[in-house]
């Protein structure tokens, strides 16, 4: 592990430090005792000196990524005051959203603001984001939720953080800030993340022709400022799991040979908000047999459907608990998300499984599935779906999406939070299809949920208007 300067000059004997400081000019000794960055900073974390446009940091958590951004954009300013016309040059902070980067990456304990000198700083507009220099420089925050970011602005450089968290990285990079980087004899980004494997990620670590350059580290490589229960944290999270060479070691993790999902597969057609427009919600149970503290846990996964036929995975409450435990989670889920009924497995448990339920909240509508084909053909039409872009997770589910990844059919056990989404896409997608059908031979009563010939124009079982009588029967009102 390489050391800062500071840290090689603390491990000096007291005489050798002794000898040290005062070989130094006084001007230098001044310097030092401000701890400027080149001093405190380690090797990896300043900046390369080869001619690249593009510098990416990719790292375990806690390696000090919000630092070395925040310090290479103030130094960055400091000897880029002005453009080639004398105008006072320009500058953006980006983060997955405006929250994040005004409250991480302006004003965070690492943040743009702890780094800057008293004397550079006129004033910070956190309402608006901007960081206005004394001699007329800004520093501009955007959210990367807005896929515009950045668009029409004049840049002479910018710091992109936690990139690969971000809903729209390439198309974000590519029309707002890639073509606002023209200001300047070199315009730069310098991005920081823990890395998932998105394609514009790998793609820029594969290049060769030193337009990026990489930068790899851990978390323990910054382990002396770290807390040790922070670290303990850390290590009882992800150590010994794949997650964890992404989340600690900064790897792009590739896809396994044989697994149903990849990846690409949940990241291209990740969001960040679910739509409005959702016709059903189910949340769905794959029960543990056991309740001890090597027992599996419990799969609970929400997900919901549209009147299109797409999916959307809205949360994920799986934990190890006793079965009236993960069925008061359950029936919570259910309250939370409003939804329209439980599914759940009955393999184990039988007939006690919707009991418990039922204990909780009986008006609760249940649909008990057998698992009577093999967890592959069970997995592999949604795993379709996926591949079809007909199903989207709505924020991230490390855990849900380490078992999607990982697992191949070869295994003798699928896992919990997998066997859940898949049951829970199963009833919502399936279903979604047999109605797409009805839908071509029948109206649908909004009121019973139930079909009526498209000839009707009223529900001959409670009687609601299903369309105007003069209106022509092949125009359906009121189809889910």
């Amino acid at each position: 592990m390489a050391e800062s300067l500071l840290e090689q000059i603390a491990g000096l004997s007291t005489t050798e430090r002794k000898r040290w400081v005062e070989s130094l000019p006084e001007q230098a000794a001044e310097e030092l005792s401000k701890k400027p960055w080149w001093f405190i900073g380690r090797p990896e974390q300043q900046a390369p000196e080869t001619d690249w446009h593009i510098w990416l940091i990719l790292s375990g958590r806690g390696w000090g990524k919000t630092r070395t951004g925040s310090e290479w954009l103030a130094q960055q300013i400091r000897e880029n005051p002005v453009a080639a016309d004398g105008s006072p040059t320009e500058w953006a902070i980006v983060a997955p959203t405006f929250g994040l980067a005004r409250d991480v990456c302006v004003e965070g304990p690492s943040g743009f603001l702890r780094v800057i000198r008293d004397e550079e700083l006129r004033y910070w507009n956190r309402s608006h984001g901007t960081v206005l220099y004394a001699n007329g420089c800004k520093v501009h925050c955007f959210g990367a939720d807005n896929r515009d970011a950045g668009r029409g602005k004049n840049l002479a450089g910018a710091w992109l953080d936690e990139f690969a968290m971000w809903p729209y990285p390439a198309e974000t990079w590519a029309e707002g800030l890639a073509p606002s980087l023209r200001i300047g004899n070199r315009p730069r980004a310098v991005v920081t993340t823990t890395p998932k494997p998105i394609k514009i990620l790998r793609d820029w670590a594969k290049r060769e022709d030193g337009s990026v350059y990489v930068t790899t580290g851990s978390t323990f490589d910054n382990a002396a400022n770290l807390s040790g229960s922070a670290l303990a944290e850390l290590q009882a999270r992800y150590a010994g799991t794949r997650t964890g060479r992404q989340e600690l070691y900064g790897e792009i993790l590739e896809d396994i040979e044989g697994a149903l999902w990849t990846m690409r597969m949940i990241e291209e057609s990740r969001i960040t908000y679910p739509p409005e427009d959702l016709s059903r919600i189910v949340v769905a149970i794959d029960p543990a047999v056991t309740a001890h503290e090597e027992s599996d846990e419990t799969g609970i996964v929400v997900a919901g459907r549209n009147g299109r036929g797409e999916g959307y995975v809205l949360a994920d409450y799986s934990f190890r608990g006793s079965p009236l435990e993960w069925a008061q989670r359950a029936v919570d889920a259910y309250r939370t998300h409003q939804a329209d009924g439980i599914v759940v497995e009955v393999n184990n448990g039988g007939d006690m499984i919707p009991a418990v339920i039922k204990q909780i909240d009986y008006t609760i509508p249940i649909r008990e599935v057998r698992a009577t084909r093999g967890k592959k053909l069970r997995a592999e039409p949604i795993a379709a779906f996926y591949e079809q872009g007909r199903v989207h997770h709505v924020g991230v589910f490390e855990k849900l999406e380490e078992q999607m990844t990982t697992w191949t059919p070869e295994l003798p056990k699928s896992p919990d939070r997998l066997d859940a989404l898949v049951w829970a896409l199963t009833d919502l997608l399936e279903t979604s299809s047999l109605q797409g059908y009805l839908s071509e031979l029948a109206i649908w009563c909004e009121t019973c949920n139930l079909p009526m010939p498209k000839t009707h124009t009223t529900c001959s079982k409670c009687g609601m208007l299903l369309r105007p009588e003069d209106e022509p029967p092949h125009v359906l009102i009121g189809v889910r």
